[in-house]
């Protein structure tokens, strides 16, 4: 076969048109610091990568979950804490009212001061959280709620229904519970309603309203005389029991949160691995790359030197 001087230029362009791709390639390499950039560079690898970045995707999105889970949980911590300080609270003034030595106007200031307790435990189950109700189950847009007043001027607590108006029990959105995906698979309940503050089992399994335990007590407070029987036994008994059950929430919610600190850690710990194995599969030996782009630089120049030596035109190049 007869070699021509056109075939020796092909294949020496050829070539040096490879030498000067890999000089790009490696360019390519370090300048993004990463050895996969296009599927045809690897395609196994490339699939492993996408697979990994999938992943840390997930991961983030579950570190988000745990966050704000983890902010709701301390909101809700903080507001049962007020629950219970307005109890214990209820429960001192019930206590007082035995006083032999307290008159009517003493009476009716520990009435007055019940009504309030009742409006500031209203207030504190309608604490809302980014613009949602932590109590509200979930109908988070919406108060769980209210208060009213009777005729004699005092305070009743009330649910609300989703259009604000009284309920007289709670609506269903409170029998539902909020739940978060903490990683694959992992779902967990993370919420606590109003009617899980209100209505509850004591001890002994009877149930209890605090709604009537709290018109229970303004009404032995307005008994003529005040039905100081009835605020010493049945009325404390059940504000007991309420501060009970809520100290009972509060060891529910320290569980949950305890569960989102586990989870929290758990979660860094796997995006530090998937990160690893990235790194590992994806990230360019920087020294390593300089070295071979310095080789392939050397491979490149000496080509062009070769060729001009090589190539050199006579004068039959243009016969």
């Amino acid at each position: 076969m007869r070699v021509t001087n056109e075939m020796l230029t092909s294949n020496f362009l050829y070539d040096l048109n490879n030498n000067l791709q890999n000089m790009q390639n490696i360019q390519q390499q370090m300048s993004t610091g990463n050895i996969i950039n296009k599927a045809s560079d690897d395609p196994l690898g490339a699939s492993k990568v996408m697979q990994i970045n999938t992943e840390l995707a997930q991961n983030q999105q579950y570190k988000t979950n745990i966050s704000g889970t983890t902010d709701w949980l301390n909101a809700t911590n903080t507001s049962l804490d007020q629950v219970n300080s307005v109890l214990q609270r209820v429960q001192e003034l019930l206590v007082s009212s035995s006083d032999a030595a307290y008159g009517s106007d003493e009476l009716k200031s520990i009435k007055d001061e019940v009504n309030q307790n009742v409006s500031q435990l209203t207030q504190v189950l309608n604490t809302s959280y980014d613009g949602q109700y932590i109590f509200g189950g979930t109908g988070t847009s919406n108060k769980p709620v209210g208060t009213s007043t009777t005729a004699g001027g005092d305070t009743t607590l009330n649910y609300l229904n989703p259009d604000g108006t009284t309920a007289a029990t709670a609506p269903t959105t409170q029998n539902n519970s909020l739940n978060v995906e903490i990683s694959e698979g992992v779902t967990t309940k993370y919420n606590i309603t109003a009617k899980d503050v209100l209505q509850f089992n004591n001890n002994s399994g009877t149930a209890i309203d605090l709604r009537t335990t709290f018109q229970n007590i303004i009404n032995d407070l307005n008994a003529n005389p005040p039905n100081t029987n009835g605020l010493m036994s049945t009325d404390l008994s059940n504000i007991k029991d309420a501060i009970n059950n809520n100290s009972q929430l509060l060891t529910n919610v320290g569980a949950m949160q305890n569960r989102m600190q586990a989870a929290q850690t758990e979660n860094q710990s796997e995006n530090t691995n998937l990160t690893d194995v990235l790194s590992k599969t994806d990230d360019v030996d920087m020294a390593q790359a300089t070295m071979t782009y310095s080789s392939a630089q050397t491979v490149y120049m000496a080509s062009l030197q070769t060729s001009a030596k090589i190539l050199q035109p006579t004068l039959l190049d243009y016969l």
